[in-house]
């Protein structure tokens, strides 16, 4: 029931449309940020949909921030959902929206979109950093995939990407769930597997 109060728009909601009508898409993004910081994922699709339909200038930093607020309210589905339009949109996806599924797909325990997504930047030619892997490991640990967690460590090494202090936690925790050999990647089609 919450998700669909969520959905309907709010007073701030309509005020922040009306406001982003007459000052443009910099509005919008600042009331969405505002909106995904209070996990009210419903209204930043509310506005984000307004600014689309009223013709704004849709851009990639308006995306961006709507992914971020589906994913801190726990809408990954929603949050790949605007990642995938953006294609359609003739928007370029870079390493920050990328980084920002990512962190949606961590937030809603997807562990397997999170991989998938860096599999795709790799694909693309966009290369994860140290921010990026430490999400992914994130999620794999947060979902008991402590061997794909030191899989991506692994990755990380042979990338020449220097592990933080997150990563190293991370990792730690992950070794701390489990032994064995580690033997899987973030897919297939990751070229560190070629």
């Amino acid at each position: 029931m919450t998700g669909v109060l969520q959905c309907l728009p709010t007073q701030a909601c309509q005020n922040a449309t009306q406001q982003g009508h007459r000052s443009g898409t910099s509005v919008a993004i600042k009331a969405i940020k505002t909106f995904g910081s209070r996990k009210q994922w419903g209204a930043a699709l509310y506005l984000f949909d307004e600014a689309s339909r009223a013709r704004e200038k849709i851009n990639g930093a308006l995306y961006t921030v709507t992914i971020g607020a589906c994913g801190k309210g726990g809408q990954w589905h929603h949050a790949l959902s605007l990642l995938g339009g953006m294609a359609g949109a003739m928007l370029e996806r870079n390493v920050i929206c990328y980084s920002v599924g990512i962190n949606a797909c961590r937030t809603g325990e997807q562990w397997q979109q999170a991989l998938s997504l860096l599999s795709e930047m790799w694909d693309v030619v966009l290369n994860p950093d140290v921010i990026i892997y430490n999400s992914c490991i994130s999620a794999c640990e947060k979902c008991g995939m402590w061997e794909q967690a030191l899989a991506l460590l692994s990755d990380m090494r042979e990338a020449k990407l220097d592990p933080d202090s997150a990563t190293t936690l991370g990792s730690a925790r992950a070794r701390k769930a489990g032994s064995g050999s580690v033997h899987f990647c973030c897919s297939a089609r990751c070229p560190r597997q070629r």
